[in-house]
């Protein structure tokens, strides 16, 4: 017999070593399948398991479906080693050390970073298993194994090989604190509060927010449309403060509204300003070093990290006289993403791949359907992004990350190549000579390395003719630029066919109040320390119900609870069948799948409702409704099976039937809660089964009992009629009532179920008879059925008062609530609505305790 309770902890320990215990991860052959793999997105080594990372419980429900459903399934786990993120993390553990990355120098700075990335994998191998994520742990990569590098270099050589692989001196997003270049989509951008300075320049006035750059100044740029500018295009202007003349030119860039229409052109310090600097053949010297600070600037500037030279500047600007205006606006300023300082544009030597081919092979994959963007909406944003794609930076000046395989020669004059692209440092002994070489130190772009996982993983573990292309890649919406758009040009480049059919994206999870979690806010929610208290399965069915593809979801301890307490409602139906099993002397063990008969009207419209179940859960996974499909059980477990089905058998118990149905319940509701599952199907299964995680999924069947169904919907519907005006007119709870139900056409349905319906509603009397007279409560339902309670004696109308005395302050709150503009200009607008609906569910109630007073 279960226990009493149901106890988490134990219990999830238990099953999850069993599982491992019996390999019941691993893909098993089976031919006659179509197989499925989901590559796992790759947490990065440097942390715990977060909320983003508790997402995975999406990609856990399609891979245990899948398995069940006896598909070759394969769940392929790794870590990601996470470049400038992690170095970011590292350094700063070596500053509360009282160290730095250079007391300890490139090579072992990498040997402790690698020390520290391998036992955070460990810490989050085991916290990723607390969730249950059935992954082949015994296949685990890291993007720092050495034959995954391999896989990277060889796809840089190919690359290389085919003309795509180019070093350029171009403007880059450089960081000042990180001392490395980063990608456009690793910038954040926040909004400041700044000052458009407008400026004097001989024969023309320019605006710019960045007035330390002047002296990097190489045009004066004007739209060609712009009348104003007509005549003075091909003249000069003269730069401020160092009387530099510099030319007047027309560029269609140039936005006549803003500013004065007159452009200033640094083509070292921004990226437009290089755009244009490159279509005119301007020269662009650089004002800015990499650690931020200024150079080739008069003396007084001369080391200014760029916000005091720009303070100063603007001082001598405005002691020359040539400072026109100050205008204060807002403007959004380029940050690091990783460290958060902000970003200088500024020329460096980079590694770029050229993406035309790329990304256009891309596009045409998306386009003809090769990949299915979920939701569809994002595959429009996708092509869009391809289509403004530049050239991309590859390389990174890290010390944590794969070195480049590149090598340089010591003498240029050596006649050998500028650089040689190798595999080995053998290759450039053997080409420049011992001792004749350097080696570059830049790394790839975590990216880079990432956007080859799929096949790469599958390569390292002898799978890929088996699972690639693989089946869904399933990740957060906010990296679909950053990396799924990267692994579909380089899957189609590497393998000549895309790396995944399905892309299934979710939103962020948010606060009850709709909220973005942030430490500042104090509104985190630990997943672990959620299961620690409510188990894991209700956390996972937190995380997925309401949280729909593409869409930011909410997440809180309540809600966590409210499933906690659906997994013990689950529990204690099951015990209850178990004791029915017990009293009636039926060994659920001996009761075959299809050994019960369907003995009532109860009996039969639940084999009913089950089988449609079933066929609901299939289609709904089938097409990733993920949420709607967790919503349809939640409420067919709680609400169907234990408030209706379990009530209304009472007295006539079917032992096989309810093994049946528990079983079945166990089997669907599997994927979502993989531990209680488990647990209760080893009390009910037949002695032949095995583990639930290795049943096979039920097919469809028809029941043959779509009428009886129909005619126990009537019945409940009667029930709750009856339950609902005994709450609208106050009715004390262990107060009988007598009720007089208009069958209407449903007589031959209703009248053999009374004793059920007297019992369920607590009804004294119950009579189906004509509309009474007197004082009665009465609902109108379909199908011509009337319900009416009679309220003789029944209503407290004491009781009554105080709840409209209660009822009126809650709405008069609740409306001052609402019409506080501070309240309504702040609060997001899901939570306005909410106390919207609050406010009318509290006014309805009120209307109709009003009525009843005045008619008492």
């Amino acid at each position: 017999m279960l226990d009493k309770a149901y106890n988490p902890q134990p219990t999830e320990s238990r099953i999850y070593k069993m599982w491992e215990e019996n390999r019941a991860f691993e893909p098993k052959d089976n031919p006659a399948e179509k197989p499925f793999c989901i590559i796992l997105p790759p947490p990065n080594a440097n942390g715990y398991l977060h909320l983003g990372h508790a997402m995975y419980v999406i990609e856990d429900i399609l891979v245990r479906w899948h398995r069940m459903q006896g598909h070759p399934t394969l769940w392929m786990p790794g870590t990601d080693h996470a470049g400038i993120e992690t170095q970011v993390v590292y350094e700063r553990k070596l500053e509360e050390e009282g160290r730095s990355r250079f007391d300890l120098g490139p090579d072992k700075f990498y040997d402790e970073v690698m020390r520290f990335t391998r036992a955070n994998q460990k810490n989050m191998i085991n916290q990723m298993r607390s969730m249950g994520f059935s992954a082949d742990w015994s296949k685990i990569k890291f993007t720092l194994d050495e034959d995954i590098i391999d896989i990277v270099y060889d796809t840089f050589i190919a690359l290389d090989r085919d003309g795509m692989v180019y070093r350029g001196n171009r403007v880059c997003n450089w960081c000042p604190r990180c001392q490395t270049s980063f990608a456009d989509i690793e910038i954040k951008y926040q909004e400041e509060s700044a000052f458009m300075y407008t400026l004097d320049y001989g024969s023309v006035r320019i605006g710019t927010t960045r007035p330390e750059t002047i002296f990097a100044d190489t045009a004066v740029a004007v739209n060609p449309d712009d009348k104003r500018y007509k005549t003075l295009v091909g003249k000069k202007a003269i730069v401020p403060l160092i009387q530099k003349i510099i030319p007047i030119i027309a560029d269609n860039h140039v936005d006549p509204k803003i500013g004065t229409g007159a452009l200033k052109v640094t083509p070292a310090h921004d990226f437009h300003d290089y755009e244009i600097g490159m279509r005119h053949k301007l020269p662009n010297p650089s004002v800015i070093d990499k650690e931020g600070r200024m150079i080739n600037v008069p003396d007084e500037l001369s080391g200014l990290v760029t916000s005091e030279a720009r303070t100063k500047t603007v001082d001598l600007l405005d002691k020359a006289g040539v400072l026109i205006t100050k205008e204060p606006l807002q403007h959004s300023v380029a940050h690091c993403e990783r460290c958060g300082t902000v970003i200088e544009p500024i020329p460096t030597d980079q590694w770029y791949v050229k993406v035309d081919k790329l990304k256009q092979r891309s596009k045409e994959a998306l386009e003809k359907g090769d990949i299915r963007i979920i939701p569809e909406r994002f595959t429009k944003q996708c092509i869009d992004w391809l289509d403004q794609m530049y050239d991309w930076n590859v390389s990174r000046q890290i010390w944590w990350g794969i070195r480049m395989p590149v090598y340089y020669p010591l003498e240029s004059k050596s006649g050998k190549k500028e650089y040689l692209i190798a595999k080995t440092e053998k290759e450039a002994k053997d080409y420049y000579g011992e001792k004749n070489y350097r080696v570059e130190t830049d790394t790839f772009d975590t990216w880079f390395s990432s956007s080859q996982w799929p096949h790469a993983t599958l390569a390292t573990n002898g799978m890929l003719d088996q699972f690639y292309p693989t089946s869904v890649m399933e990740t957060g919406r906010d990296i679909l630029f950053k990396w799924v758009a990267r692994m579909i040009m380089l899957g189609l480049y590497t393998m000549n066919d895309v790396p995944f059919r399905t892309v299934y994206l979710h939103g962020l999870v948010r606060d009850e109040k709709g909220q973005k979690m942030s430490k500042s806010k104090g509104n985190v929610i630990n997943p672990l320390e959620m299961t620690s208290v409510f188990g894991t399965d209700a956390l996972r069915m937190a995380l997925t119900i309401g949280v729909t593809s593409g869409n930011d979801g909410s997440l809180s301890t309540e809600k966590v609870e409210g499933y906690r307490n659906f997994i013990n409602k689950l529990w204690n139906a099951s015990r209850f069948v178990l004791m029915q099993c017990e009293e009636h002397k039926v060994v659920p063990a001996n009761v075959a799948e299809d050994d019960f008969e369907l003995l009532s009207l109860a009996d039969k419209a639940l084999f009913h409702e089950l089988l449609d179940v079933r066929v609901f859960v299939t289609q709904g996974l089938e097409q990733y409704r993920l949420s709607e499909v967790g919503e349809r059980l939640y409420d067919f477990i709680w609400d169907y099976f234990c408030d209706w089905y379990l009530e209304l058998s009472k007295g006539e118990s079917n032992p096989e039937l309810l093994v049946f149905a528990v079983r079945e319940i166990l089997v669907l509701l599997h994927p979502y809660c993989p531990f209680v599952t488990e647990e209760l199907w080893s009390h009910v299964k037949q002695k032949e089964f095995g583990m639930l995680i290795q049943q096979p999924w039920p097919a469809f069947v028809d029941s043959g009992c779509a009428n009886e169904h129909t005619e126990l919907e009537v019945v409940i519907a009667v029930i709750k009629a009856i339950r609902k005006i005994r709450a609208e007119q106050g009715v004390a709870p262990d107060k009988k009532v007598q009720v007089i139900v208009v069958p209407g056409k449903h007589a031959s349905v209703l009248k053999p179920q009374q004793d059920h319906i007297m019992r369920l509603s607590r009804s004294d009397v119950l009579e189906f008879t004509k509309k009474p007279s007197g004082d009665v409560a009465s609902l109108f339902l379909p199908d011509g059925i009337e319900v009416h309670v009679s309220m003789e004696g029944l209503v407290d109308l004491e009781g009554l008062k105080k709840e409209q005395t209660q009822l009126k302050s809650y709405v008069d709150s609740l409306g001052k609530k609402l019409s506080n503009e501070q309240f309504t200009s702040r609060a997001p607008a899901a939570v306005i609505e909410q106390e919207r609906q609050k406010l009318a569910e509290a006014e309805g109630k009120l209307k109709k305790i009003e009525e009843r007073l005045s008619t008492s």
